[in-house]
């Protein structure tokens, strides 16, 4: 009878080991979706149609001449089509490891999926093409409202079965920013809507969305990289662990910023978001020496560096916010501020710490080419410094040849996230480590 009994359990822990397996897999086969779909969008809409706005803006010395409809798109399917596919892919993995005792909702993220594409495709068509942009922009906004609230009710019902504990303070910000991703989007939405409504183009009126994107930034996209570095830096680059209660306060005072800009207060909210940052790196203990051994396995040995290059590239974005406040007429420092925060921070950090942990989320890969890792972060490091120094001059009419250096800029800037898709792509086509480790073997024991 026990031995009966033993069989059965041994069975059943087997099935449950089977079952386990096969959801990782499909819900990697997810995951890899979002990460690809990212990727695409990164590359066509978001760089190459960002360094065609670019080349033409250089060409004619006025950006003025390019329609803001396009500024816009680009900078849509960058924020939503990259960065928020990843957040989804990645959100959507976490729930693989949650022992919930629930099933993987793996039809509710094929879901998603579907309607976030859609969505983000809509928004930037409309945006560029100007086609039924009174109908297709509230749809595209309506869709990837959709599709995130569909994710947020499968996270919450994970979630909510995980433990009774209170939530480290990296689960805080990184839950607190997927509520204000949600609030974003719905923001978007209402903002869509209204230019349908009364607008006369699809580009919305420049000052809403100057607090829309401080929004999406500095309550989204920013505190979500907060969080992931409090939970993976400690690990990855050997760092201190993190003081939860300065990075709470560097999350609150991102509001605080964010609120400021909404009722005009510029300034203020510069120097809020300044103490921010400030705070953010010193809570993170980014700039201090080493406490480990940083894990460098399959990566390039220059990872922890350019960690800490992107909050120097936070940092800046931050000082020439505060100076385009009473220095900017022309939209130079203002644009270079925006364009250190996003791609100096938000690109650069996603650089580093993606080609660290995709290839282990979508299937336990290694990454490709350790040199391709390096050459992409440090392009776009370059492309970013000269971007960021010329953008200023050039916009302010204070040094002519900085119209020269702009598409120079553009064209490294692309180089790197060519070199990044190319570097990531060629990772998710090779088979996962295992898989060639036993191909290697059976290789071997068939020559022998």
């Amino acid at each position: 009878m026990s031995t009966a009994v033993h069989i059965g359990s041994v069975q059943g822990e087997t099935q449950d080991n089977a079952l386990r397996i096969r959801n990782e897999r499909r819900s990697q086969y997810l995951v890899t979706a979002f990460i690809v779909s990212g990727v695409l969008f990164m590359l066509l809409p978001g760089t190459f149609l960002g360094v065609w706005n670019l080349l033409n803006i250089s060409e004619a010395h006025d950006a003025s001449t390019l329609p803001l409809g396009w500024l816009q798109a680009h900078g849509q399917a960058q924020i939503f089509g990259w960065i928020g596919s990843f957040i989804l892919g990645i959100g959507f993995y976490s729930l693989t490891k949650m022992q919930t005792g629930r099933k993987f909702p793996l039809v509710a993220g094929w879901w998603v999926w579907a309607l976030w594409l859609a969505g983000i495709s809509l928004r930037w068509g409309s945006g560029v093409t100007a086609w039924e942009w009174r109908v297709l922009l509230p749809l595209g906004s309506f869709l990837q409202c959709a599709a995130f609230l569909l994710f947020f009710i499968s996270v919450r019902r994970h979630r909510t079965h995980t433990t009774s504990r209170r939530p480290e303070v990296w689960m805080q910000i990184v839950a607190a920013s997927t509520i204000t991703f949600l609030s974003t989007l719905m923001v978007n939405c209402a903002l869509l809507v209204r230019q349908a409504w009364l607008g006369n183009s699809p580009a919305v009126p420049h000052l809403l969305d100057q607090q829309f994107v401080t929004l999406a930034v500095w309550g989204v996209l920013v505190p979500t990289i907060w969080g992931f570095n409090a939970r993976w830096l400690p690990i990855f680059a050997g760092l201190q662990k993190p003081d939860g209660k300065r990075l709470l306060l560097a999350y609150v005072l991102s509001l605080l910023g964010i609120a400021l800009t909404f009722f005009g207060e510029w300034l203020a909210s510069g120097l809020v978001l300044m103490a921010a940052a400030t705070v953010s790196v010193d809570a993170l203990h980014v700039w201090e020496r080493a406490v480990q051994p940083p894990k460098l396995l399959n990566i390039h040995s220059s990872f922890p560096f350019f960690l800490r290059v992107a909050y120097a590239w936070l940092l800046v974005s931050c000082v020439l916010a505060l100076l385009a406040v009473p220095l900017d007429r022309a939209g130079g420092l203002w644009g270079a501020s925006r364009h250190a925060i996003t791609v100096g921070f938000v690109a650069l950090m996603v650089f580093a710490i993606g080609q660290r942990i995709l290839p282990a989320f979508c299937g336990m890969r290694i990454l490709w080419s350790t040199r391709l890792m390096f050459w992409s972060m440090f392009l776009l490091s370059l492309g970013c410094l000269l971007r960021v120094s010329a953008e200023p001059l050039a916009y302010g009419g204070l040094w002519a040849p900085a119209w020269k250096v702009l598409p120079v800029s553009a064209i490294v800037e692309m180089t790197a996230v060519c070199l990044f898709a190319l570097n990531l792509g060629a990772t998710l086509w090779q088979p996962p480590a295992h898989l060639r480790s036993e191909t290697k073997t059976s290789l071997s024991k068939g020559a022998a």
